[in-house]
C-alpha cells in the first residue's frame, strides 16, 4: 500500500474527488441492482436500511477522525456536514434560523442533475433522505430533531433538497 504523504495537494483533491464519485457511483450500481431484482419498492426499502446503517457509521467516523465531540449541538452537526462524503461533490449551504435551528440546503445534487441531463425525472429520495439525516444528526447528537423541508419528488426553487434541524433541550 502506497503512502499518501508522497503526493503533492492537488493530487490528494483529486483522490479524493474521484473517491467520492466512485462512491456515489457504487450507491448508483448497487440501487438499480436490487431494482431491477426486487422491483422499486422493495429496493426504495433495501436502501432505506443500507443509509439508516451507513449515516450512523459516517457520522461516528467523521466524529472520531476530527474530534467533535458527541452531543455537541448544532454547531457539532454543522461541522460533521462538511465532513460528509457528498460534500465534495455538492454544493451545500447552512443557515442558521434564529441562533436554534440550522437549515441545511443542498444546492447542488449530482445524483439529480445526472438524472436530468438523462431526461429522467428526479429521484424520490425523501424516505430515504429522512432515514439518513436523522440517523446522522441523532448520531451527532441524540437530542436533534430532523424535519424534511422539501426533498423530491417535492419541487423546491433554487435548491434540490432542504432540512431543518433543531435541538430539545430539556
Amino acid at each position: 500500500m502506497s503512502s499518501l504523504d508522497q503526493y503533492p495537494r492537488s493530487t490528494l483533491i483529486k483522490l479524493v474527488e474521484m473517491y467520492a464519485k466512485n462512491w456515489l457511483a457504487h450507491d448508483g450500481c448497487w440501487f438499480l441492482a436490487a431494482e431491477e431484482t426486487y422491483g422499486t419498492e422493495t429496493a426504495m426499502e433495501l436502501d432505506g436500511l443500507a443509509w439508516k446503517r451507513f449515516a450512523v457509521s459516517e457520522a461516528k467516523r467523521i466524529m472520531k477522525t476530527f474530534s467533535i465531540p458527541r452531543n455537541g449541538g448544532l454547531t457539532a452537526l454543522a461541522e460533521a456536514f462538511q465532513y460528509r462524503l457528498y460534500a465534495v461533490l455538492n454544493a451545500q449551504r447552512i443557515e442558521w434560523k434564529n441562533g436554534h435551528t440550522l437549515i441545511f440546503k443542498m444546492q447542488d445534487c449530482r445524483v439529480q442533475k445526472t438524472r436530468k441531463a438523462k431526461n429522467l425525472a428526479d429521484f424520490p429520495c425523501k424516505s430515504v433522505g429522512i432515514i439518513e439525516f436523522t440517523e446522522f444528526a441523532r448520531t451527532v447528537d441524540h437530542r436533534i430533531r430532523t424535519e424534511c423541508i422539501a426533498c423530491p419528488p417535492d419541487k423546491a426553487e433554487g435548491f434540490y433538497c432542504a432540512w431543518a434541524f433543531s435541538l430539545d433541550l430539556p
